[in-house]
């Protein structure tokens, strides 16, 4: 009888344990689905922006926004198709515009300037690639990939006003002598200004292998790292790797920004991987993006939702036409949006990444995919 009245607590005990795991999958299952829910989702504006009816753009490898919510964009003049270029004064359209334009939040043109200086007072991009409003509204410009990447001449960055006066140029042409230079950058593809430290970091970038840090006022030098913390190296193979540990170097440092809570955040192109670091350079974690992913590379570019915890990290995927969508302090992704197409919406060597202060999100795109388009957040139905 006592083995008996064992036998059935015993199966009583196994019913309750299953059903608690139950419910506690069930609960985990809830959760993610709050999780998903709780993730932005975006609508494109196929309307945005209003160009000038006389000019077209031409690859578009930058794109920031301001504190009035204001868009900056960076085309490049030189990559116009000469099928797409008037040949007659009289006809409507179409020339390039200049390398830098400013619109409102409506898509309406603000202004535009850019381009060598007549007095060869500073040097301008050959290739523009970077484009980066600080908190200051100054602009700053960076010269990276586009055809003449393989010379390895494109050594600077430069920093202007809002309407286009020269402030400071960090780094000179054709000077550069590798990644522990600390006077001069090599094809720096993307910049950010940290407000609380007025320094500038660098992604430097598609021939150097590092982050570089500048005072923004002044240029100079202040530290450097590369990827997980280690001193750059050159040397270091830029084997694609899918599995296993992750390489010890960067390779193509493409993109960077740094959150409100002081961490930088470095998009590492065609090693598919996002690192992390503390604004002194020590390794926090990564995370890689479609890591298998041969074409391009999946880690472009980032950008923050505009909330005082920025609770959301988009990444941009070129390789897959994705931007996806990440809980940042987690690093667990929660969405994906986009794939690889010409329509609104779809992308084409998707490149670059801004939000504005509604949470709408900015995307460029080079290639022949030119242009820049807005995805609208959604707000969400209440329940």
């Amino acid at each position: 009888m006592a083995m008996m009245l064992r036998r059935v607590a015993l199966r009583r005990l196994l019913i309750f344990i299953s059903v608690m795991a139950g419910l506690s999958v069930a609960a985990r299952g809830l959760e993610s689905q709050a999780g998903r829910d709780a993730a932005p989702v975006f609508q494109v504006d196929p309307a945005w922006p209003t160009l000038p009816k006389q000019w077209i753009l031409g690859q578009v490898s930058g794109v920031a926004t301001d504190a009035q919510d204001h868009v900056w964009v960076l085309q490049r003049p030189w990559s116009i198709n000469s099928d797409e270029k008037r040949k007659n004064t009289e006809a409507e359209c179409c020339e390039a515009g200049p390398p830098v334009m400013e619109f409102d939040s409506s898509g309406n043109y603000v202004q535009g300037w850019g381009g060598k200086p007549a007095d060869g007072s500073y040097e301008w991009p050959e290739d523009e690639h970077g484009l980066h409003v600080d908190y200051k509204r100054n602009v700053w410009v960076s010269s990276a990939g586009g055809p003449r990447m393989g010379e390895g001449k494109e050594n600077f960055l430069v920093k202007f006003t809002s309407t286009g006066k020269f402030l400071l140029q960090i780094g000179r042409r054709a000077m550069s002598k590798g990644s522990l230079d600390t006077a001069h950058l090599n094809n720096a593809a993307d910049m950010w200004v940290h407000a609380a430290s007025n320094e500038v970091f660098v992604a430097d970038g598609y021939r150097n292998r590092r982050v570089i840090v500048f005072d923004a006022d002044t240029g100079a030098f202040r530290r450097m790292w590369g990827a997980y913390g280690n001193p750059p190296d050159d040397q270091a193979p830029k084997t694609f790797v899918g599995e296993g540990p992750g390489p010890t170097q960067f390779n193509t440092v493409h993109g960077i920004k740094v959150s409100n809570d002081g961490l930088v955040y470095v998009n590492d192109r065609l090693n598919n991987r996002l690192q992390v670091f503390t604004v002194d350079g020590k390794f926090q974690r990564e995370i890689f993006i479609e890591r298998k992913t041969q074409l391009l590379g999946t880690s472009f570019n980032t950008a923050f939702s505009p909330d005082r915890e920025q609770r959301w990290l988009y990444v941009a995927d070129a390789g897959n036409g994705r931007v996806h969508i990440f809980d940042r302090k987690s690093l667990a992704e929660v969405g994906a949006f986009g794939r690889i197409g010409r329509y609104a919406g779809q992308f084409i060597f998707m490149h670059n990444l801004a939000t504005d202060s509604r949470g709408n999100l900015y995307v460029s795109e080079v290639g022949t995919g030119r242009r820049v388009q807005k995805f609208v957040l959604q707000a969400r139905p209440a329940r």
